[in-house]
């Protein structure tokens, strides 16, 4: 398990963005227990209420569930609220301004979805 961080965030916003990372890929399925936050502040050197942050943005979306004595689990339907997220994010960064990008080039819808099914032929 590999974590890299950069300056463009909060650690604890990176460890959140890349758990869930390994949630969505399969690193982490649903059920099976993540390191615990005393296990990843060790291996990452940093402090463990950063570390516990992050774990919490994740319990507070639904993706870890704490269990007392035990230590934090990937709830289960953790992945397919990950797969929803990540549709409705790519609708908003991608498609709407595509959209509006080929509405001001005066695009027709039936042209757009003929050069989205010949981008889908090329790849």
């Amino acid at each position: 398990m590999q974590f890299e961080f950069d300056q463009s965030a909060p650690l604890y916003q990176q460890i959140a963005n890349q758990l869930a990372e390994m949630i969505f890929t399969g690193i982490f399925e649903e059920g099976e227990q993540v390191p615990s936050t005393t296990q990843l502040s060790q291996e990452l050197h940093i402090n463990p209420a950063t570390v516990l942050k992050g774990m919490n943005q994740l319990v507070n979306l639904q993706l870890l569930e704490k269990r007392r004595g035990r230590g934090m689990f990937v709830k289960a339907g953790a992945h397919q609220r990950l797969v929803a997220q990540r549709k409705e994010a790519f609708y908003q960064e991608y498609v709407a301004s595509l959209v509006a990008e080929a509405k001001k080039l005066g695009i027709e819808e039936a042209h757009l979805l003929e050069l989205i099914k010949r981008g889908y032929d090329h790849e």
